[in-house]
């Protein structure tokens, strides 16, 4: 920790003076109004149907200066008619130093974004962005950028104890992450990633007992010409805020073909795996099944609504038993652009569990999405969206759902984002 504040200091003595100085404010607003249908079992009546809308607006106020640094991001996001009014946070408050010769550092509340997400992201789609307390240095310059995060949380100003942490902003307790990327030549670029994160031992309340997991893996992106591929896998270890030692990992490798620049085809497969002998007791009965080791894997603070499924039935929400079957998927979609304005998209998921599951296939079904999205003007987007999934057995027993397992969800969003002003001296 000396030597993290030690390099803060440093890089206050060798920050370039520039006469330039910028001041901007600009806002994120989104209205989305949601209707789905077969969630819950069919024998509990009224229960098939949910309508609502919901929103969130955010006002971000950046200021530069003589490599200074500095954004607010202030934030109100609620359902239409809850009770309170929804709620009112800080989505970003953090100041900066950059200097010349690439060294930087950034401390406060911050939107982490780490190569495609997947680990690291800010999972913007929902209301609650994944936002950190955390101190961010490193190096960036063209070919090599290196990135060192520490953070740590507490739940009060202590006077006595000190790392005893539940029940917080944040579920870990402190969080380190080391983050190399290089780009050799202008279509390749490859990334190393390092992250641990403490957790609170739930097994010994009240005492000040870490557990501490690690994930380490790399990211790999080749984007020749009208073709991008990329490619990640990354490995769990340490062990749980249970005690429970930690073997899990996950690989994915995704393509995208620019056909015509008004044409693309996608296509990938990812891998998470999932917990041995996996158990869901039966409607209606208790149960759940003992394990000595976890090998489900943890995405972590990746934005998950991109990649396990529009209707965001994985990662999301948790499995009966606090166990993971793991996740496979193999997708295939296009995206079209008709008109300059006006976007098309369609995407085919099939969907399988990484382990067996007793007494049934690994088979969860088949999700289709179509996706549609129409610039009215200037800063102003209309987004809608319409999904089904014809599950199987399998998903109707892990997520005790309904609908016949004909699961529908759509959605219409209107995204504004002005600039109010800029202003440059």
């Amino acid at each position: 920790m000396k030597k993290a504040f030690s390099f803060v200091l440093s890089l206050l003595l060798v920050v370039p003076l520039c006469a330039q100085s910028e001041f901007s404010i600009r806002a994120n607003h989104w209205s989305r109004g949601e209707w789905r249908y077969g969630a819950l079992p069919e024998d509990e009546e009224g229960s098939q149907h949910a309508l609502f809308m919901m929103s969130s607006t955010a006002l971000q106020l950046d200021y530069k200066y003589q490599g200074l640094e500095v954004r607010v991001t202030p934030k109100h996001s609620g359902v239409w008619g809850a009770k309170g009014g929804g709620s009112i946070g800080l989505d970003e408050a953090w100041f900066g130093l950059r200097s010349k010769w690439g060294l930087f550092f950034k401390l406060g509340r911050q939107l982490l974004s780490y190569d495609d997400q997947r680990i690291v992201g800010a999972n913007d789609w929902v209301m609650s962005t994944n936002k950190h307390d955390a101190l961010k240095l490193g190096f960036e310059r063209p070919v090599h950028r290196l990135h060192i995060l520490l953070a740590f949380n507490q739940n009060n100003v202590n006077t006595n104890g000190g790392t005893y942490y539940t029940d917080g902003g944040q579920v870990y307790k402190s969080m380190q992450m080391a983050w190399y990327h290089l780009d050799p030549i202008p279509q390749l670029g490859a990334s190393l990633m390092f992250l641990n994160t403490g957790m609170q031992d739930i097994m010994v309340q009240g005492e000040n007992i870490t557990q501490n997991q690690q994930l380490f893996g790399g990211f790999l992106d080749f984007h020749p010409r009208n073709l991008s591929v990329q490619a990640s896998y990354y490995r769990q270890t340490g062990h749980d805020e249970y005690g429970l030692s930690i073997h899990a990992w996950m690989t994915s490798a995704e393509a995208v073909w620019q056909i015509v620049p008004a044409f693309r085809l996608n296509t990938g497969y990812f891998h998470l795996s999932g917990d041995e002998n996996y158990f869901v007791p039966p409607q209606g009965a208790l149960g759940m099944a003992r394990k000595t080791e976890v090998h489900g894997f943890n995405p972590l603070f990746g934005s998950h609504h991109q990649f396990y499924g529009a209707m965001d039935f994985f990662y999301l929400q948790t499995y009966y038993g606090g166990n993971t079957p793991g996740l496979q998927d193999f997708h295939l979609g296009l995206q079209m652009n008709p008109v300059k304005t006006l976007s098309l998209g369609a995407e085919y998921h099939l969907l399988a569990t990484s382990v067996d599951i007793k007494d049934t296939s690994r088979l969860l079904g088949h999700e289709v999405e179509l996706d549609a999205g129409w610039q009215l003007m200037k800063d102003v987007k209309l987004q809608a969206g319409y999904s089904f999934m014809y599950g199987t057995e399998t998903m109707k027993i892990l997520k005790r759902s309904g609908a016949k397992n004909r699961l529908r969800w759509g959605w219409l969003m209107l995204v504004v984002t002005p600039e109010f002003f800029k202003i440059q001296k």
